[in-house]
C-alpha cells in the first residue's frame, strides 16, 4: 500500500516547491485537495483531480479510494499547522502518509511585518469562539489569527475596541505569496472600520510598555478573582499576588466580618480589594510606597465597588505609625527589607492576629521562620508551585507560575 503524500504549496502553485516535490506531484495518478488547490496545477499534471469536501464520512471514502494509487493530498502551508494533516494522520493513523510542508501563512506573515513569533498567542477563530480568544488576547504581547468568512479582522478588532483592549498595532496580511498580496497596519480603531479579504491572517503586536486592560469585574467573585480584573502598571504587571496565591492567602489571614487588614506593599490592591470584600464591616488599609500603585488602588477600589478601604501612601513601618492595630496583616515581598517589615509587623498585631508572608525566596523564608519561631512554634509555611492550563496549536499545555513561598503565624496573647 502506497503512501498518500500530504503536500503543502503556496498561493503561487508549484513554483515554489522543490524540484522533487513538483516531480511527486506530476507522477501522481489522484491528486486530491480544494478547489482553490487543485486550479494551481498546469495542464501539464495528468493525475486525476478530486475536490475534497467537508463532509467527514465523503473525505473517509476518498482517502480509502486513494490508497492503492500514487496518490497527493494538496494543503496550503505547512499542513500540520492548523492544517488537514493533523486530523488525517490522527484519523488513520500516521504510517499511512508523508507529510511535506510548505511555508505557512502563519510563518509568512510574521516575516512579513518583521516580528519574531516564538512566544505569540496563535489561534484560529474557526475553533474557537471570538469571546474566548479576545480574553487571551487581553494580556498577550503578540498575537496570530487565522480568521474566517464569519469573524474577520473587523469584528476582532471591533470586540477588542468595545473591551477597551486598544493597545495593540494591528497587521492584517491577505493573500499571502499572491500578486495581490497587501499588509496593512493601523490601529485596532481603524482596521474596525475596513473590510478585507477572505484569505488573510491577521498580526497583534503590543504597544510599548501599554498596561493590561482589566476585565469587566461586574459579577466578580468574592475571593481569587482573575489576575486580570485588576488594572496593573505594565512594567510591573507580573509582581501581582496571583489568584491562586491571593486565594491561599486570604483563607490564612483569617480575616472576619468586622477585621482591622493591613495589606502592606499592596502594590495594584488586589490582596486589599478582596480583604475589603470579605471584611465588609472592617477596614483595609492599603499601604503602598509607590506613587502609580497608590492611583490604582483606588480605582481599584472604585471598579470592585468596595468603599472600606484606605490607600495609604508611604514606606512601612513608618506609614502605619498612625494606624489601628491589625487583626490580620499581609506582607509580600524579597531579601532583608520583607525581614524587617514582617517582624514590626508582627509587633503591631492584636493578640490572636493572623500575620501571612508572601516571600519568592528559600532564603528569607527560612530566616523569617527562624525570627517568628522565637515569638511561638505556631508558624506555619507553604511552597506554592501551580501551573495554569492553556492552549497553544491546538494543544494542552501548562505554564508555570513562579514557585513562592508562604508563611503564617498566629500572635499568641502573651507575645509582645
Amino acid at each position: 500500500m502506497s503512501k498518500i503524500a500530504i503536500i503543502g504549496i503556496g498561493d503561487d502553485g508549484l513554483q515554489a516547491v522543490s524540484p522533487a516535490v513538483g516531480e511527486r506531484i506530476a507522477r501522481a495518478e489522484v491528486l486530491l485537495g480544494s478547489e482553490r488547490s487543485l486550479v494551481l496545477l498546469p495542464d501539464s499534471v495528468k493525475g486525476k483531480r478530486i475536490v475534497l469536501t467537508g463532509d467527514l464520512v465523503e473525505l473517509a471514502e476518498q482517502i480509502q479510494s486513494a490508497e492503492n494509487l500514487q496518490a497527493v493530498i494538496l494543503v496550503f502551508g505547512d499542513p500540520m499547522f492548523y492544517g488537514l494533516a493533523r486530523y488525517l494522520t490522527e484519523e488513520f493513523g500516521k504510517d499511512r502518509f508523508e507529510v511535506i510542508p510548505h511555508v505557512s501563512s502563519m510563518q509568512l506573515a510574521f516575516a512579513r511585518v518583521m516580528e519574531s513569533w516564538d512566544e505569540a498567542y496563535l489561534t484560529n477563530l474557526a475553533n474557537h469562539s471570538l469571546e474566548a480568544v479576545v480574553e487571551k488576547i487581553r494580556t498577550a504581547e503578540k498575537v496570530g489569527l487565522f480568521t474566517t468568512d464569519q469573524v474577520g479582522p473587523n469584528d476582532v478588532a471591533q470586540a477588542m475596541v468595545d473591551r477597551r483592549i486598544d493597545y495593540f498595532d494591528a497587521f492584517v496580511c491577505e493573500n499571502l505569496g499572491a500578486r495581490n498580496e497587501r499588509v496593512t497596519k493601523a490601529s485596532v480603531q481603524q482596521i474596525a472600520k475596513q473590510s478585507f479579504e477572505p484569505l488573510n491572517v491577521m498580526i497583534l503586536v503590543r504597544q510599548r510598555d501599554a498596561p493590561d486592560q482589566a476585565r469587566d469585574a461586574v459579577g466578580q467573585r468574592l475571593f481569587g478573582n482573575p489576575d486580570e480584573a485588576f488594572l496593573q502598571s505594565r512594567p510591573k504587571a507580573g509582581l501581582l499576588t496571583s489568584a491562586e496565591v491571593r486565594s491561599l492567602a486570604l483563607a490564612q489571614l483569617n480575616i472576619g466580618p468586622g477585621s482591622v487588614v493591613w495589606d502592606v506593599g499592596a502594590g495594584s490592591g488586589s490582596v486589599s480589594i478582596e480583604a475589603a470584600q470579605l471584611a465588609a464591616e472592617g477596614k483595609i488599609y492599603a499601604i503602598e510606597r509607590d506613587l502609580e500603585d497608590h492611583a490604582l488602588i483606588q480605582e481599584n477600589a472604585k471598579r470592585f465597588g468596595v468603599e472600606n478601604i484606605q490607600a495609604v501612601l508611604g514606606a512601612a513601618p513608618q506609614a502605619w505609625a498612625n494606624l489601628p492595630d491589625p487583626d490580620s496583616v499581609f506582607v509580600a515581598g524579597a531579601g532583608r527589607e520583607v525581614l524587617r517589615i514582617a517582624t514590626a509587623a508582627f509587633d503591631r498585631l492584636r493578640p490572636g492576629g493572623r500575620l501571612v508572608v508572601n516571600l519568592t525566596s528559600i532564603d528569607s523564608l527560612s530566616d523569617l521562620r527562624q525570627s517568628l519561631r522565637k515569638e511561638g512554634d505556631n508558624v506555619e509555611v507553604w511552597m506554592v508551585s501551580i501551573a495554569r492550563g492553556t492552549e497553544q496549536l491546538e494543544q494542552l499545555t501548562f505554564e508555570a507560575l513562579k514557585p513562592s513561598f508562604l508563611l503564617a503565624v498566629t500572635k499568641g496573647a502573651t507575645s509582645k
